[in-house]
């Protein structure tokens, strides 16, 4: 499929994201100075929440399976040798150790794929990322055939294990990396330099939930509804990244203008709960679980647990269960959710509560990607 020709500035190394979703990976990348010069993405919505946010780069939506390498360079504006990064990460659920565990997924085939771009683009490095449960002994066999295409001039890492909560988000979610690199093109790193970047002690959900509106109204269901103020006093690592450190070229223009003018911020939706779910979420104690949905009273002074996605309209349309505010009987909100995954205020998501949430549970901490990203940024050798 085609794309637009990239426009974003040719003075930064290159990376094209594969599988971008609403783009994690896509701005951790960005603020770490790489250029985002192409995304693939076959979500219609993920795809067009990415395109609001990064507007000047290549987008294509259609699966990494339909691609060739030829095809995604050119579509991104690129000549052979210039992409220094592939990176992505590659669907979860045929790996994942929850859900359905089917002992076939197609969506699994997607890594091999990804690892056929990379011989195809013959980029500087390449970086996959994806669920721990990747590494289960009964995928062993699929994931050294996918690696396998990978050319022998690259030295591949063991793959390794992250949580973003050791890189500012306050979140406990782990992510596996595989990484790969062209020796004569990036200086030798290795998985130490990566847990090297971890910025140190671990922001608390009642720290990452600081501005946000509290009182959320079960009728603010429409998008219009879901613009309300936030008051951020808070300074420091976190917060630099939750109300700025904006890319240039990146964001939406609507939701900068009335974020960065009007301090107001998108996705506060509101959810409607019967009394006696009411009831129940307010006697939960931190931590603990309701009997019946299985969501969890979040606690403040600890960490979010992993934000799950559910289901797209491929596969029953089911929502995620979604954890509970700490303060107030209800689930939390898009927005809150992102400020969980170390999103900014200012990047906008879907026009619905719904795909919003798909997006943010699919996506890795944007955080966590920036540290990635400049550890291989300081290694790149141009």
């Amino acid at each position: 499929m085609a794309a637009k020709k990239s426009l974003v500035s040719k003075k930064l190394p290159a990376t094209i994201d594969v599988c971008s979703g609403a783009g994690g990976l896509s701005l951790g990348a960005a603020r770490a100075g790489f250029s985002v010069a192409g995304a693939i993405e076959i979500d219609h919505r993920a795809m067009a929440t990415h395109r609001m946010n990064f507007a000047g780069t290549a987008h294509f939506e259609t699966s990494a399976t339909r691609l060739s390498g030829s095809d995604i360079l050119a579509g991104a504006g690129l000549k052979k040798g210039e992409l220094i990064g592939l990176v992505g990460g590659t669907p979860c659920q045929g790996f994942s150790r929850i859900g359905a565990r089917k002992a076939y997924d197609p969506r699994s085939l997607v890594f091999r794929h990804f690892m056929r771009l990379v011989r195809e683009t013959k980029p500087v490095f390449f970086l996959a990322e994806n669920v721990p449960g990747i590494l289960d002994k009964r995928h062993s066999r699929r994931v050294a055939s996918a690696l396998d295409l990978v050319p022998r001039k690259y030295r591949i890492l063991e793959p390794f294990t992250l949580r973003a909560s050791d890189y500012g988000a306050p979140t406990n979610r782990e992510r596996v990396i595989f990484f790969g690199y062209d020796p004569s093109r990036l200086k030798d790193v290795d998985a130490d330099d990566f847990k090297a970047a971890q910025v140190g002690e671990a922001v608390t959900v009642r720290e990452a939930l600081h501005g946000l509106p509290l009182d959320i109204m079960p009728e603010w269901i429409d998008e219009a509804d879901s613009w309300r103020p936030v008051h951020v006093t808070k300074s420091g690592y976190f917060f630099d990244r939750i109300v700025g450190a904006v890319p240039e070229g990146l964001g939406e223009p609507t939701a900068m203008k009335r974020f960065f003018d009007e301090d107001r911020v998108h996705g506060n939706f509101g959810t409607r709960h019967s009394e006696t779910i009411i009831r129940r979420y307010g006697a939960l104690e931190y931590g603990e679980a309701d009997p019946i949905t299985k969501s969890i009273r979040l606690n403040p002074s600890g960490l979010c647990p992993t934000l799950r996605a559910g289901t797209g309209p491929d596969a029953g349309s089911f929502q995620a269960v979604r954890p509970i505010h700490y303060l107030r009987p209800r689930v939390i909100t898009p927005r809150e959710a992102a400020r969980l995954q170390g999103f900014p205020d200012w990047f906008r998501f879907d026009r619905t509560k719904w795909h919003s949430f798909r997006q943010i549970g699919n996506s890795v901490s944007p955080l966590l990607a920036e540290a990635i990203m400049q550890v291989v940024a300081k290694a790149v050798k141009i």
